[in-house]
């Protein structure tokens, strides 16, 4: 149910080829829940398409693809993301200005151990990572889970200690006061992955997207009403929903909810951190439109957290691709998608599923030895990686990646 939504390509594709190697070893069947239509192209033989309860279409995956009867059928596979040459999005103004700046962000964990619980090693969670969010733009970090994505978005937040610069807005954050540290967080506000884990079940929805108005004391409770009203109406919902909980909304609906509430202090940076990975790809459409049409409309800036690559693919301007910490390939759409430089890169393209059954994957290799870790022996810490310009902006680490476990060939 699910096994591989919330999990990177990289890894996805270990866990779908473990899945497939077992079928075959133990003639095991396997009935396989999910919303990612390329995972159904490369791993089904025959698909039940459900729509509130129902079987709508059911038949063999290559007739379900290819010749789909139902409109329901139709708009799920028209609303897939695809992956293709980079090309499309017209990205910044050339003369905007950066919302937000990072100059050699680390970001370490101290792991205690032994009698006296000293410290004996530290995670290196982002290891020197450096770049610029420009106003209007969308920037997103891709990358295995762990690479230090969600990190970087918490420090972003001020939630986590970092060393290092980060400016947000023209401000810099650090050794900032309580209050110049609250004033600064209303220009960068977050969704999370996880909508009912973001929005508290025993407040109704108006009270929640009227919260940030309220900690920082922005108009009176008539006024804050008003705008909360405004909003929802703005991302697709309905003033008469303003009383209700939660619970009573779907997955994509708590997400517009969250979508609201991140815009209520009118953000110049909002930082979406898997925002869509749990939803199914029409939902998902929906709600990717509505970020796009809102870019335009308010100014605002992105950094999209995402491991889909599809999906980074089709709403992003710039990308940047992170490994164990640090960036190893960084540049525009067209550049990472067009002509990937990095041989990480390519092997997270190569571990995208491919919404077609016609398509034939070749073997990919299979990582074995130690698993990579970001977590070194106090005084010790990983190679940094230098970016090298190959022109354009289009920048790429010179060095091999960092303690890679061995490739050996899929059997």
């Amino acid at each position: 149910d699910e096994p591989t939504t919330a999990l990177d390509v990289t890894v996805q594709r270990e866990v779908l080829d473990l899945l497939r190697d077992l079928q075959s070893e133990m003639g095991t069947a396997i009935i396989l829940i999910t919303h990612d239509m390329g995972v159904v192209a490369e791993m089904a033989e025959r698909v039940i398409v459900m729509k509130q309860g129902q079987a709508v279409e059911t038949g063999a995956v290559s007739q379900i693809f290819s010749a789909p009867r139902e409109a329901y059928t139709q708009d799920l596979l028209a609303a897939v993301p695809r992956m293709g040459d980079g090309s499309g999005a017209a990205g910044a103004s050339p003369d905007a200005k950066p919302v937000a700046r990072l100059r050699d962000v680390k970001v370490h964990f101290d792991i205690r151990g032994g009698i006296l619980s000293q410290v004996t090693h530290r995670v290196h969670a982002v290891e020197g990572v450096s770049f610029d969010i420009m106003e209007g733009e969308t920037f997103s970090l891709v990358g295995e889970s762990g690479c230090g994505k969600s990190t970087i978005a918490k420090a972003l937040t001020g939630l986590v200690p970092h060393q290092g610069r980060i400016e947000v807005a023209g401000h810099t954050m650090g050794g900032l006061s309580g209050a110049k540290m609250k004033e600064m967080r209303r220009d960068v506000q977050i969704v999370f992955q996880d909508p009912m884990a973001a929005l508290d079940p025993r407040m109704r929805v108006g009270d929640l997207v009227a919260e940030p108005l309220v900690i920082h004391g922005i108009g009176t409770p008539e006024e804050q009403r008003e705008k909360v009203a405004g909003l929802f109406e703005r991302v697709g919902l309905t003033r008469d929903q303003l009383d209700r909980y939660p619970h009573e909304f779907s997955g994509g609906q708590r997400q517009r909810i969250c979508i609201a509430r991140a815009l209520a202090l009118q953000p110049k940076l909002i930082i979406a951190d898997e925002s869509v990975s749990a939803l199914d790809v029409s939902v998902q459409a929906r709600v990717l439109d509505l970020l796009e049409v809102l870019k335009r409309e308010f100014g605002i800036a992105y950094l999209f957290i995402s491991h889909d690559m599809a999906v980074v693919e089709n709403i992003s301007d710039r990308i940047a691709v992170m490994y164990m910490g640090q960036i190893v390939e960084m540049g525009t759409r067209a550049q990472i998608f067009g002509s990937p430089q990095h041989p990480y890169t390519k092997r997270l393209m190569a571990a995208v599923p491919i919404p077609d059954p016609d398509k034939v994957r070749e073997p990919t290799p299979r990582l074995s030895g130690e698993v990579p870790s970001p977590v070194y022996k106090l005084g010790t810490g990983p190679q940094r990686l230098m970016l090298r310009n190959l022109g354009d902006g289009h920048l790429v680490a010179d060095s091999d990646l960092p303690a890679m476990p061995t490739e050996t060939a899929a059997e």
